[in-house]
């Protein structure tokens, strides 16, 4: 797929991408927006200062300005661009990729993504056609640093609606980046916080920072069982994403999350649209009607999904991958406002975590199926022909709706796979479908895509 992707630049450094292709970014970056300033901020893996050396020097060269907030989560980007009023960021980062990754992620004016659909394709083929890396301009653009986290804080800390009480947490930040501002930005709150490898690590020597995966949250449930603390949240590497377990060690699945969110939000801004992205369940929509919600439903991808989300001037909008997006967050995604809306449910109501998710798992779902096949157009045409009768639409792959069941397949925006996500009214239905689409693609592989 190469190293330019849909949502992002991404590669194995230094192979795939060094630093001399960050400092081309740069330049193609800096004349693609030509903006006086970009935001440049990074993560904890080893690559990072060096890689983001090089862009900065890349964008200074172009003759754009850079303010240098150094090692962040990719949301405190997207504060910054927002909060300055700057006509750009990067962030250097793989996300929730393992430690051996490198990559940057874009964004213009009012954090707008940039994505395949606009923008990476340009900074692509720019980059194709530099012979060598362009000198600097004589007009070369100034870099300051810049600390932004007081303000973030506070920012974040506007998200919380409801009393405050007293509560235990166990947060694991996967040595990614949340770790090293999650005590600065809720020490103010009643929250005792059992902390799992807080400490940023870009070698994410524990388990890799994607909490899509089981495997990667089970120190997680295991000492939210130990400790009885009222839940657990676990951050991926650059803190744009959170996922959720109960007091019981259950994951609250993440299109629960986007229903008990919207809900809570809906309480106060009736009538609203709430976005969410078509692999979520029924419930997602059921409970955004019973709000008095307009539930609209998008194709997967934040790009896709934060325009989506600006274009209604809608609250919030949620994906099932623990991507949810925030009207007074400029429209993006971040892991700890996410944090803080669980705690708005939570503080807001007496009840265990699990009585607030358990009348939602009223349908049965397979969560999230890859499979690995070589015609994947051949793939989902011979699901479409096999369940013709269903009512079918194709925003996004295929979906396929029956009065008991529905699934979607598509072809992963990130990886060279299949996805398929199926839900029923009963077990034994989704269990049936299940086999019959495996009998028509093919055996499945892992989980945690997105």
């Amino acid at each position: 797929m190469g190293i330019y992707k849909a949502y992002d630049i991404r590669g194995i450094y230094p192979g795939e991408m060094h630093e001399e292709t960050a400092e081309r970014i740069g330049h193609a970056l800096a004349a693609y927006l030509k903006t006086k300033m970009i935001v440049v901020g990074r993560d904890a893996r080893e690559s990072s200062p060096s890689m983001s050396r090089a862009l900065i020097r890349g964008i200074a060269d172009a003759g754009t300005n850079v303010v240098d907030i150094g090692q962040c989560t990719t949301p405190m980007v997207y504060y910054a661009v927002g909060t300055g009023k700057y006509g750009g960021g990067a962030m250097v980062t793989a996300s929730h990729n393992p430690g051996k990754y490198t990559g940057i992620k874009l964004c213009r004016e009012l954090a707008i993504p940039l994505s395949e659909v606009a923008g990476i394709r340009e900074i692509e083929r720019a980059v194709a056609a530099m012979k060598e890396t362009p000198a600097p301009s004589a007009d070369r653009g100034l870099v300051a640093q810049s600390d932004i986290l007081e303000g973030y804080a506070k920012h974040v800390r506007s998200f919380l609606t409801v009393p405050k009480r007293p509560m235990k947490i166990v947060v694991d930040t996967a040595n990614g980046m949340v770790g090293k501002f999650f005590r600065q930005v809720f020490e103010p709150w009643p929250l005792e916080v059992i902390p799992l490898y807080f400490e940023p690590d870009g070698r994410f020597p524990n388990h890799e920072p994607n909490p899509l995966k089981d495997e990667n949250i089970r120190e997680l449930v295991a000492k939210v069982r130990e400790t009885k603390a009222d839940f657990g949240a676990a951050f991926d590497g650059d803190g744009d994403r959170c996922m959720f377990v109960d007091e019981k060690g259950e994951r609250i699945p993440s299109d629960f999350v986007t229903a008990l969110v919207a809900r809570r939000i809906l309480a106060k801004e009736r009538g609203a649209s709430v976005v969410y992205d078509l692999r979520s369940s029924w419930v997602v929509k059921e409970e955004i009607e019973a709000g008095g919600g307009k539930a609209v439903r998008d194709r997967v991808g934040h790009a896709f999904m934060k325009a989506t989300v600006r274009k209604l001037n809608a609250p919030f909008g949620g994906e099932l991958s623990g991507h949810y997006y925030f009207r007074d967050h400029w429209f993006a995604d971040s892991g700890m406002i996410a944090f803080v809306h669980m705690l708005n449910v939570l503080m807001g109501d007496s009840r265990p975590a699990s009585a607030h998710s358990a009348p939602l798992r009223r349908y049965f779902a397979t969560g999230e199926i890859n499979f690995h096949v070589r015609d994947k157009d051949a793939a989902i045409e011979a699901v479409t022909k096999k369940f013709a009768d269903g009512r079918q639409d194709q925003l996004d792959g295929i979906t396929i709706e029956y009065a008991d069941w529905w699934c979607n397949v598509r072809k992963s925006n990130t990886e060279p796979v299949l996805r398929l996500n199926l839900e029923a009214k009963t077990a034994a239905r989704r269990d049936e479908i299940l086999k019959t689409i495996i009998g028509i693609v093919g055996p499945p592989e892992t989980e945690g895509g997105h």
